[in-house]
């Protein structure tokens, strides 16, 4: 299973492929983060994360794409514009037929590093050493955004198991109203051989 993580925000907007190889070794595909300038208008900048993350869908063909859930936070501004990323990129994805899966942050911290308060520079490490990766991905979103993949390998495929698959033709699940639900046959044999690793 080939997983995109999205770590949402509008001037820094992290992208992070992983593929499931072993159950306990998932493996890199690409990362990277799509940044907008922060003097233009908001729906230039949207455009423009719009037309990065089509190219990555094109060129990296992703099964699910794993976007953080936001949630509320003090400051205002950097909300309204992560969930403005953030509704952008699901309704991409969407459009492309493919499921997406939400994930807090701390159920990505947990998940990544054992505690659901671990801090950025705590991510980092552990995204670099479950990937073994030669050096640490910057900035913090692109780590992030792989954590996100990650964290769906490991927690979304299995804890869905045991739904009906999905088509990745969008038009198919608006029919049957499961938009946003269920597993692709990958995700699917990729929770059959993590419930197998664990037995």
């Amino acid at each position: 299973m080939r997983v995109l993580g999205v770590d949402p925000g509008l001037t820094r907007l992290g992208l992070g492929v992983v593929d499931s190889g072993s159950p306990t070794r998932p493996q890199l595909v690409a990362v990277g983060v799509v940044r907008t300038p922060a003097d233009e208008s908001v729906d230039v900048r949207l455009g423009r994360i719009a037309e990065a993350f089509d190219q990555w869908i094109d060129e990296h063909r992703p099964d699910v794409v794993a976007i953080e859930r936001v949630f509320a936070r003090s400051d205002v501004s950097t909300i309204i514009g992560t969930a403005q990323a953030s509704g952008l990129t699901m309704g991409l994805a969407a459009r492309r037929g493919l499921p997406v899966a939400m994930h807090t942050p701390s159920e990505v911290k947990a998940a990544i590093t054992g505690s659901g308060r671990a801090d950025k520079r705590q991510m980092t490490h552990m995204v670099t050493r479950i990937l073994r990766l030669d050096a640490p991905p910057k900035p913090a979103d692109a780590a992030d955004a792989l954590g996100l993949a990650i964290t769906h390998l490991w927690r979304g495929a299995v804890a869905g198991a045991s739904t009906p698959g999905k088509e990745k033709d969008v038009l198919a699940r608006r029919a049957r109203t499961t938009a946003g639900t269920g597993l692709t046959p990958a995700q699917q044999q990729w929770a059959r051989a993590m419930r197998a690793a664990r037995a």
